[in-house]
């Protein structure tokens, strides 16, 4: 490859090194590049907004639909539950498809998801609902991770952890909208309006990703498809750059179609530390999450009063430090690294839950309003993002998005633990001593991340020039 300047002279590539390293040579994104980057975040905040949607309106749904306890725990769990399968299925299909289209697919279903949810009248329909969501969910997270991880410069890596500062954003918006369906006087329909509100912002998002969306030039240069991904560097990035000759990458063949039968390979040299590390990240972020998600309506009813209004009010004072942390997260991924910035939310995560516990309904009220605040900034801050960026950042292009995937399901797999182990907990020991038994898991984060040295965003290594090898096969599909 020529890596002279694009603004000098024609670069020409030949496989997906010359393709990821001509990325890595910026040291900012321009204009159009930027767009384009925010708007494949921007599926990350319909994913949340979604989530979010039956929260707001619980209530008088559970009273509209005569719900059961059993059927109410089912509906909220829905998604992580799905995505732990939908998940892997995303990452399979957009290493073999490409990312852009998952990602558009993912559109179609949320929208249909959301109207079937939003216009049932009994648990079955909402509960179909919930699933496609719940699909959507899960592919569309593994593959919007990959593809910002292979649109973003090495110097940038950092910022792949604003997702989180979405995530809550998209949280707040949901609120921020619920409140003003109530003063409509909409009723016990809130809910429906709520749940509608998120096929719309699917609709919309479709319409401007399928414009804008420029596939991955990495993914495609590792499928041998150089004129595309040469076509992708010059349109999105302005890069004056052109096909090659095309030379594999070690160990890469472009006519070899990745599935899951190699989702192997994550678990072997040299990525198991780094799918371990991940893992145990997004599993145990997961389950002190969704665990203690549900001491926030708690605490706000008591802070704000049961009024609906002063309650959602509270829920959006906690989400709004989430936002900030989030954000944040972004600024100490790049100042510290990903796993030093992990460790220190796991810390101070775990000292918050253990005073938590220990100190349970003795506080005046103020004070223990602090400690969750405290939680969830250090856990938006710290490894609440980094499971997910460090899984989109650590891998190939050919094999990123099933390590994308195989992270999320465990992630998921955390969120399910988390929201079904804690009721039972609190059923047997209440909800102080249950919140001592949970610093156990950020205690576990913690010790991970000392044991587990690899940081994507501390190691000068082009990741496609990694040598790996895949399993053979007798045959290769078309």
């Amino acid at each position: 490859m020529n890596h002279g300047s694009a603004h000098t002279r024609t670069t020409v590539i030949g496989n997906a090194g010359d393709a990821a390293h001509l990325i890595d040579t910026l040291k900012t994104l321009n204009g159009r590049a930027n767009g384009i980057w925010f708007l494949a975040l921007a599926g990350l905040f319909l994913d949340a907004y979604s989530n979010a949607a039956l929260g707001a309106g619980l209530v008088p749904m559970v009273k509209q639909l005569d719900l059961s306890p059993t059927q109410v725990g089912v509906l909220t769990a829905m998604a992580p539950a799905i995505a732990i399968v939908s998940n892997p299925f995303g990452g399979w299909l957009a290493a073999r498809i490409g990312r852009v289209r998952p990602l558009l697919m993912t559109k179609v279903v949320f929208a249909l998801g959301a109207v079937l949810t939003a216009a049932g009248s009994d648990f079955q329909t909402v509960f179909a609902g919930r699933g496609l969501v719940g699909i959507a969910y899960g592919i569309d997270f593994a593959v919007a991770m990959a593809l910002l991880a292979e649109y973003t410069p090495a110097s940038l890596k950092g910022r792949l952890n604003f997702w989180q500062g979405v995530w809550y954003t998209a949280t707040t918006t949901n609120l921020l909208l619920t409140l003003l369906f109530y003063k409509f006087d909409v009723g016990a329909d809130i809910w429906r309006w709520s749940v509608g509100s998120s096929a719309a912002f699917a609709l919309v998002l479709l319409v401007l990703q399928l414009v804008f969306l420029v596939e991955s030039p990495t993914w495609l240069a590792a499928k041998g498809r150089l004129r595309e991904s040469a076509a992708n560097l010059r349109r999105m990035y302005g890069f004056d750059v052109q096909e090659g000759t095309q030379e594999t990458g070690p160990a890469q063949d472009p006519a070899r179609q990745v599935g899951l039968r190699d989702a192997g390979v994550l678990f072997r040299k040299p990525y198991l530390p780094r799918t371990v590390l991940s893992t145990v990240i997004s599993l145990t972020q997961a389950m002190q999450y969704f665990a203690v998600g549900w001491y926030l309506p708690v605490i706000s009813l008591e802070l704000f009063g049961k009024e609906f209004e002063k309650a959602t009010f509270g829920s959006m004072a906690f989400n709004a430090v989430g936002i900030v942390g989030g954000c944040l997260s972004a600024y100490a991924g790049r100042r510290f690294g990903l796993r030093v910035s992990s460790m220190a939310g796991y810390a101070m995560v775990f000292v918050a839950l253990l005073v938590m516990g220990a100190t349970f309904k003795q506080l005046p009220i103020g004070l223990a309003a602090l400690l969750p605040v405290l939680f969830i900034f250090c856990h938006s801050a710290g490894p609440g993002p980094n499971g997910k960026s460090i899984a989109a950042l650590s891998y190939r292009s050919d094999i990123r998005t099933l390590g994308t995937g195989v992270t999320g399901m465990l992630g998921s797999l955390g969120s399910v633990a988390g929201l079904y182990l804690f009721p039972q907990l609190q059923a047997g020991i209440g909800v102080g001593g249950s919140l001592m038994v949970l610093s156990v898991v950020p205690l576990v984060g913690l010790l991970t991340c000392v044991a587990i040295k690899w940081d994507p965003t501390r190691v000068a290594v082009n990741l496609e020039e990694e040598a790996i090898s895949l399993p053979q096969r007798t045959t290769v599909s078309a």
